[in-house]
């Protein structure tokens, strides 16, 4: 893998060289170089989303999943990030129609998943989880249905389930009560239209977007659905292997 930008102020061991740092152009960049690129601050809790897309800006391709525009780069910084989040907060919806498992039920030693549903329900993939309670968590609201947050307590356990705002989840309150559970490194992985109102509320620190080198064409979502927004962004680190382009960006300037 090649690092053509590191503005992350980190270094970066390339696997080719036995210099502490890669300078933009080097290649070759290991799992331990990667860790290193996509480090998050030690001094704070951070938040960052990530996203693969085609190069005409589809996040799912003909099948409506985003596995079938993933590549093997792709695949590789998906891992890296997974294994550097406490938590991994993700829509319901998402969860269904890419049919995530509660994460640790295929790995014990996956951060824990986070459900975020306005609705109460749980997704079937999680409830009907195998993991311990605790490895996997509901975020939901007031408005939701009594009855269907009760089975979801009862899956995932009372403490396990986060109530918060009125009609739709508070997701500034939800961010503090994740900090709260000791989650200090939170990954989301979308979807758009959560990944558009983590965006209008404030909370998101960093996006990381994989352009996957394919067009897809059709009527696919973008990465952002739902309000307008106006958010600027700083590149920290651009990658590129086999065509894909990685990039990871700061909220704000």
């Amino acid at each position: 893998m090649r690092l053509l930008l590191n503005e992350t102020g980190l270094p970066s061991s390339s696997s080719s060289s036995s210099s502490s740092s890669a300078d933009a152009g080097s290649s070759d960049l290991d799992e331990a170089a990667l860790r290193e690129v996509y480090a998050v601050p030690a001094d704070r809790a951070w938040l960052r989303v990530n996203f693969v897309a085609s190069l005409d800006g589809a996040v799912t391709g003909a099948d409506g999943r985003s596995g079938s525009i993933n590549t093997p780069a792709d695949f590789r910084v998906f891992s890296v990030l997974r294994q550097l989040a406490d938590v991994v907060v993700v829509g319901a919806g998402t969860v269904r129609a890419e049919g995530y498992p509660a994460l640790q039920d295929e790995d014990p030693d996956a951060p824990v998943l986070a459900v975020v549903s306005n609705r109460g329900e749980l997704p079937p993939t999680v409830a009907a989880m195998t993991s311990p309670q605790g490895a996997a968590l509901m975020i939901t609201c007031e408005h939701a249905a009594a009855e269907k947050v009760e089975a979801a307590k009862g899956v995932l356990g009372e403490s396990n389930v986060i109530v918060t705002g009125g009609e739709r989840v508070d997701l500034v309150a939800a961010r503090q009560a994740l900090e709260e559970k000791g989650f200090r490194s939170i990954l989301s992985e979308g979807g758009p239209s959560l990944f558009a109102t983590m965006l209008e509320a404030g909370v998101v620190d960093e996006v990381d977007l994989t352009w996957a080198p394919t067009l897809v064409g059709g009527d696919h979502g973008r990465i952002a659905g739902g309000p307008d927004l106006d958010v600027a962004l700083t590149p920290m680190l651009l990658l590129e292997e086999d065509g894909t382009v990685l990039g990871r960006w700061r909220v704000g300037r």
